[in-house]
């Protein structure tokens, strides 16, 4: 006796398909260049193998029963996706990535990430994109270890590891507080050991390998780590630590007087910002990455990436 899989076929579904819209099995046999018998004998064998019976066969009219009409729903529905899958693959076949996966540190304007993607996800391309969410060597390290084709905000690129990068831009830092914060009421610069006195609020590092970087954190110091920089943006103007943050991040909280900026005795902070993917000759990278390095060499999508944290 045959099984589900072996009767259940595009062809098979196919014929379903065709009963369904001529109403009977004489009409479907004509249509499908076959006698009667035969049809009729193709159906037993799918109710054989699914053990239900699909048609009423009381009268004339193929009058499909409920496990029928579930049949035809879910027949419809395989075959288109067996059509979309045919057309993929002969997308992909053009030079189309099946997918791409792009790092984004937690540095990046989000909001403009997401107007990329609408704006590729609208010129219909078989490529699917996963974004990855990344801060400080995790960001770098989901390119090298494969589970990313493009990393967004990486600290330092190392082209001996096989990669290409480019300067994204530069981020300037800022040491700020909520007004309420102890240290918001210091009149002179802040030094190590005033900072060293308070909570820090510190981002963890998505590295899988090793320590990861630890940037600004003082020794001795109480840390509260957080996920992301927005999170410890928020964490800064709630009171619950200080620490640096990017200045076009906080600049409307700094204008709204939500966060105080301290003078350090210690130089400004400025992060060089950049993006980077695996080496490999141009005729050679799909057209995904390609479209997305070109969008990326553009000055106002690289200024956007780094200034446009609250949208528009």
């Amino acid at each position: 006796m045959q099984n589900a899989r072996d009767v259940l076929t595009p062809d098979a579904l196919g014929m379903l398909q065709t009963i369904a819209s001529a109403g009977s099995f004489a009409a479907a046999a004509r249509e499908l260049g076959m006698v009667p018998s035969a049809l009729s004998y193709r159906v037993r064998q799918i109710e054989d193998a699914l053990d239900v019976l699909l048609y009423d066969r009381s009268s004339r009219q193929a009058r499909p029963t409920e496990a029928g009409a579930e049949l035809l729903r879910e027949g419809n529905r395989l075959l288109a996706d067996l059509e979309a899958v045919a057309n993929r693959v002969k997308r992909v076949a053009t030079g189309w990535e099946p997918q791409l996966t792009i790092a984004v540190d937690s540095i990046i304007a989000k909001p403009t990430v997401m107007d990329l993607c609408e704006r590729f996800l609208a010129l219909q391309p078989p490529t699917r994109i996963k974004l990855r969410d990344e801060t400080l060597s995790g960001t770098l390290e989901a390119l090298t270890s494969g589970q990313a084709d493009l990393a967004i905000g990486v600290a330092e690129v190392h082209l001996q590891d096989g990669l290409e990068g480019q300067l994204l831009g530069e981020v300037s830092f800022v040491y700020a507080v909520a007004p309420h914060h102890p240290l918001a009421a210091v009149a002179e610069l802040l030094t190590d050991d005033d900072v060293r006195q308070h909570r820090a609020v510190a981002v963890a590092d998505t590295i899988t390998r090793g320590g990861g970087l630890s940037i600004g954190l003082l020794g001795g110091q109480d840390v509260f780590t957080v996920a992301t920089m927005q999170a410890k943006l928020d964490a800064q103007l709630r009171g619950l630590g200080c620490g640096f943050v990017p200045e076009c991040m906080a600049r409307r909280d700094i204008e709204a007087g939500r966060l105080v900026v301290k003078p350090m005795a210690r130089p400004q902070r400025v992060a060089l910002v950049h993006y980077a993917w695996r080496r490999t000759a141009r005729e050679a990278q799909g057209r995904a990455l390609q479209w997305w390095l070109s969008q990326l060499e553009q000055p106002t999508t690289r200024a956007a990436l780094l200034e446009r944290h609250q949208g528009v």
